[in-house]
């Protein structure tokens, strides 16, 4: 396959690390051909592009009307795509439709590596069923004072809580300083559903372990470790395993066997030079879809739990029940009705 501007620059060199060039992003997405694919294959797929490379002065957009960024979210299949990629429709929280990647075969990927992505982000869901997901994403995001080994040590209490209710969850690093627990789940339920269930393990991870919080508003988290519920919400994705991020020394999500984990002080020795190495000897999540577990426990611990509904993703349309989405510490609560709508005055 051909891939345009081979010795662009993607990465500069570190002082653990030598530079990486699109060709050697190209070249790591084929050599993770198993893992990738088995994270990737029969998925909407959005992908992050950073044609230009990753730089200190190079931004992310963030989808402001008007904005323009030399590093973006592809949401629909780019122009120029080859006959191999196939789509699926999927439709976004506003009611909007487009067709989105579904990677098929390792070839999709590394064209992909040619159009400048390093991260892709798939739907929890399969382009057989788009509407219910088969995977629970839990995200173990640490706040401002705390860091990866906070995170490592609440993923260890959350892997018991799992095994108490029954489920299995395969662990990875997000690439930076969180982590991210997968559950495969029977495709019976909906986004909505899958989001609760989030919440009511969040909850219960809480009432466990002191330093774990599922508040939506950061000024309410405190240093603690953020149980992130809304990956679970329609196009909300988290990156994949075996993706690249876009930080210095191009760190990978990387999938771990569970007795790993604490051994894991610095999340970026798993990276594009290190990670193609390691999987040669077997895939941790190998064993991710032999089995899928009901969501029923964890929607158990939404309805018995207290606290209610929370905060939605500000791009997607008030729920019912939602409180409102202003910060407390700003909230009037004369403005406000019960059903958290705003009140004019």
């Amino acid at each position: 396959m051909r891939v345009s501007s081979p010795d662009r620059v993607i990465y500069e060199a570190t002082d653990t690390t030598p530079e990486v060039t699109k060709l050697m992003v190209a070249q790591y997405f084929a050599s993770v051909d198993d893992g990738l694919m088995r994270a990737l294959r029969d998925r909407p797929t959005a992908l992050e592009r950073w044609p230009a490379g990753v730089r200190p002065e190079i931004t992310l957009a963030t989808g402001r009307p008007g904005e323009k960024a030399d590093a973006f979210y592809q949401k629909r299949v780019p122009k120029g795509a080859p006959d191999y990629l196939e789509s699926v429709e999927i439709t976004f929280p506003s009611g909007r439709t487009a067709e989105e990647i579904v990677p098929t075969e390792i070839a999709v990927p590394v064209w992909c590596a040619h159009m400048g992505t390093l991260t892709f982000h798939p739907w929890p869901v399969r382009r057989s069923d788009v509407d219910r997901p088969d995977e629970l994403r839990i995200d173990l995001d640490p706040q401002p004072g705390t860091g990866f080994g906070d995170a490592v040590r609440v993923a260890g209490v959350a892997r018991e809580l799992l095994e108490e209710l029954g489920l299995k969850g395969f662990v990875k690093t997000s690439g930076n300083r969180g982590i991210h627990v997968y559950v495969r789940i029977r495709p019976e339920w909906e986004f909505a559903e899958v989001r609760h269930a989030a919440i009511g393990f969040g909850r219960a991870l809480e009432r466990r372990d002191d330093q774990v919080t599922t508040a939506w508003w950061k000024e309410e988290r405190g240093e603690r470790i953020f149980v992130d519920f809304n990956q679970n919400t329609r196009d909300r994705t988290i990156a994949s395993a075996y993706s690249l991020r876009p930080i210095p020394g191009a760190p990978v999500s990387t999938p771990l066997h569970w007795d790993e984990l604490a051994q894991v002080s610095d999340p970026r020795v798993f990276n594009l030079f290190t990670v193609p190495e390691r999987l040669a000897d077997g895939d941790p999540w190998a064993g991710i879809d032999d089995e899928a577990y009901s969501l029923e426990p964890l929607l158990a611990l939404w309805e018995e739990l207290p606290g209610g509904e929370l905060n939605y993703p500000p791009d997607h349309p008030k729920m019912p029940g939602e409180p409102p989405r202003v910060q407390p510490s700003k909230k009037v609560e004369s403005h406000w009705d019960e059903d958290g709508n705003r009140v004019e005055a």
